[in-house]
């Protein structure tokens, strides 16, 4: 009878103590019972992977019952493994749901879910040569009616500019205001987008007239880099890991996705152009583009442009660190890529290929 006793009141006490544990701590405190282990103690994974996955009982409890999930779906488990899948692509959250001793808990892991393939190589052919203002620190490029819509940045000297591309003249410019640092750009809906760096706001105007119609300011988002668009919604990077999704209409930022390779996430994309579902993205200060998957964040391929920049003349205001490759238009009547630098003289028309 004692022995009864002494067990119904060790369980007493138990349940007494996980009673009070919980409600104070909640699922914060959950941690110290229990750990999402997963196979080899990963926290980078490829997109499909097979993983095998526990719960480390690091009391011993009884529990009854273990739901993963991630993205708000439920992960099967099959032979102790689960098949990582997510439509987007970078910093996850993995979360069990633990049912123990009539008790329920929720205990989290941060994981990096990373493309599958690694991304191919891509290189380029020059099809055309055309003049560039070589005052030009260019920093968004994007072609409408066959006229080239150009901004350029440096504070006290940023512009919003159309251009001629066949002869480089610069047919209407306006000046920014000499407190902001002018970066990307891109036309939908007969307005005209336009970035600037660290002043938090950015500016819409009339791309006709370059008129300015109104000015918004950033969310989340932490600077203003690269900008294009689908036709429908806006994409902008702003120096780290994330592209963000902008509704045209109101401005907010209403999702983004994450730079990612099969190896690591990836936080250089800085000009950018949308084709075909694709974001072709300078990388900031090399030589080369990303093409990067617009709904999974995957880096697809890596454009080589090395050779490029030895085809350039170097003018009084080239800067060896920062006259860089950058700014990026498509033509999509003639199906070709424009691409130029900061401070570049010329300006190249290029067909894109897989490097053999």
């Amino acid at each position: 009878m004692k022995q009864v006793y002494s067990t119904m009141s060790k369980l007493m006490i138990t349940a007494g103590f996980l009673l009070f544990f919980l409600a104070c701590g909640g699922n914060e405190e959950a941690s110290k019972l229990f750990e999402i282990q997963l196979e080899g103690k990963k926290k980078n994974i490829q997109q499909g992977q097979e993983i095998g996955i526990a719960i480390k009982n690091k009391k011993n409890l009884d529990i009854q019952k273990v739901t993963y999930f991630m993205d708000g779906e439920e992960l099967p488990v099959n032979n102790g493994k689960i098949s990582l899948i997510s439509q987007k692509l970078g910093n996850k959250v993995i979360k069990a749901s633990i049912l123990f001793e009539e008790q329920t808990v929720e205990i989290e892991k941060k994981i990096r879910l990373l493309s599958a393939n690694a991304p191919e190589v891509y290189t380029y052919e020059i099809v055309n040569t055309y003049p560039h203002d070589p005052s030009a620190y260019t920093q968004g490029l994007e072609f409408a009616n066959d006229l080239l819509y150009e901004s350029t940045g440096q504070r006290g000297k940023s512009t919003l500019r159309k251009v001629k591309y066949e002869t480089g003249e610069v047919l209407q410019k306006i000046d920014l205001d000499k407190t902001v640092f002018g970066e990307g750009l891109t036309l939908l809906n007969n307005k005209l987008f336009l970035l600037t760096w660290q002043s938090g706001l950015g500016y819409v105007y009339n791309p006709n007239t370059l008129e300015k119609i109104q000015n918004f300011s950033y969310g989340e988002s932490r600077e203003g880099w690269g900008l294009c668009n689908d036709g429908k919604q806006l994409y902008k990077s702003d120096g780290t890991e994330k592209i963000w999704f902008l509704d045209p209409e109101s401005m907010q930022e209403v999702g983004h996705i994450e730079t990612v390779t099969n190896k690591s996430i990836f936080n250089k994309a800085n000009e950018l152009e949308y084709v075909d579902g694709k974001i072709y993205a300078n990388v900031y200060q090399k030589e080369s583009m990303m093409i990067i998957d617009a709904t999974s964040g995957a880096i697809e391929g890596v454009i080589n442009f090395g050779g490029l920049k030895s085809k350039v003349n170097r003018g009084e205001e080239w800067d060896d660190v920062n006259s860089v490759l950058n700014g990026v238009a498509y033509h999509p009547e003639r199906e070709t890529f424009f691409v130029t630098g900061k401070n570049w003289d010329k300006l190249f028309e290029v067909k894109i290929m897989k490097k053999q």
